[in-house]
């Protein structure tokens, strides 16, 4: 008697061994850590909201901010400058040198002179006030201290055409101080923060930046959730 095969029960078999095999597969797979929020492990930015603000020098969580070297699961924490108020001398002495040119009458010389060197004179003048000012602020604006959930970074902006970069892992900082020294630095809360570390580049220097305090604390709860992720197996 020929034997009879019944196409759906083979079909049945069929799924329930690629069900079987499926079910494996998930069971092989490593459970996923995610990343935590800088606010869920720093008292200090989870007080802060995120920041737009451009032109300041300290600048929590800030958005639309990235850099060349950035990772790409590597996230921005803080963004500083220098203290506002150490760009005081600069602005100062582009404002005496802006009110100069008011006593050039002064001069015998400059009297002498026809009216079109006069003007040349005077345009040659502010010329060079307002790149000397447009270089101070772009040093200013550019020259930036990098905290990420990775790395501290910091730019040192020479000119449109030339910077330096340096940086170091956290996990390489092995110590944290903070200097503030004279009646201004105390007076305004800014100060240095020197982060020693086991890199090529054995220190960096914050200079001069706002909330010293906070800065040095944020930079200790980076540290120590680098050590959380490697006892608990998350990487970035």
């Amino acid at each position: 008697m020929p034997e009879v095969f019944n196409s759906a029960t083979y079909k049945k078999k069929d799924s329930v061994k690629k069900n079987k095999s499926s079910s494996a597969t998930t069971s092989s797979k490593k459970p996923h850590h995610p990343h935590r929020n800088v606010d869920d492990y720093s008292e200090v930015l989870a007080a802060e909201p995120n920041s737009s603000r451009v032109f300041t020098s300290f600048v929590p969580k800030p958005k639309h901010t990235h850099f060349e070297s950035q990772g790409s699961a590597e996230h921005v924490v803080l963004l500083l400058r220098q203290h506002p108020i150490t760009q005081v001398p600069w602005i100062v002495m582009a404002l005496f040198f802006a009110l100069v040119p008011f006593g050039f009458s002064f001069f015998p010389v400059y009297g002498t002179l026809p009216f079109r060197y006069q003007l040349g004179v005077l345009m040659m003048w502010y010329l060079a006030l307002v790149g000397f000012s447009l270089q101070s602020f772009l040093k200013w604006f550019y020259n930036v201290y990098i905290l990420t959930d990775e790395r501290v970074i910091d730019v040192d902006f020479i000119s449109l055409a030339q910077k330096n970069i340096t940086s170091a892992k956290i996990d390489h900082i092995e110590d944290v101080t903070s200097e503030s020294i004279g009646f201004s630095s105390t007076f305004f809360d800014y100060g240095t923060i020197l982060i020693q570390t086991a890199a090529a580049a054995q220190e960096l220097t914050f200079e001069a930046v706002p909330h010293p305090a906070k800065v040095t604390a944020v930079i200790n709860d980076l540290i120590l959730e680098e050590e959380r992720e490697k006892i608990e197996g998350r990487t970035h």
